[in-house]
């Protein structure tokens, strides 16, 4: 069972990767469809936009550099921390030396060609 279904609506989580901040927002289920198109929650210290990190992202201190480069990369290559709370989002990374393995082996494709170019481009 879905515990976010059950007791929510819980606020989003957003990081920022300038500041390696993180801060809750409003959730999708209490705005509008416009609303949640429209949205850009910008970092209240910086103004950059801050990324939807799902609700099982644990933010690392603010002075770990290296894990949240890791973070930054797992976002960027398309991991976030998105679940409904009852498995967690799956296994992540532990240090930033393991990011490019594990995103080579778990990247979702968007095409049968992005595919077929990835396995002819994998090093044996």
């Amino acid at each position: 069972m879905c515990r976010y279904a059950i007791y929510g609506p819980y606020k989003g989580i957003f990081a920022c990767f300038n500041c390696r901040k993180v801060f809750k927002q409003v959730s999708d289920l209490e705005l509008s469809g416009t609303e949640i198109g429209n949205r850009q929650y910008k970092c209240p210290q910086c103004s950059d936009i801050m990324n939807d990190m799902g609700h099982d992202f644990k933010a690392p201190k603010q002075d770990d550099k290296k894990q949240w480069a890791k973070v930054e990369l797992l976002y960027k290559s398309g991991f976030a921390y998105h679940s409904c709370g009852y498995n967690g989002p799956g296994y992540r990374p532990a240090k930033l030396s393991e990011v490019e393995e594990f995103v080579n082996r778990n990247k979702i494709f968007k095409s049968a060609g992005e595919a077929l170019l990835q396995k002819l481009s994998v090093k044996n």
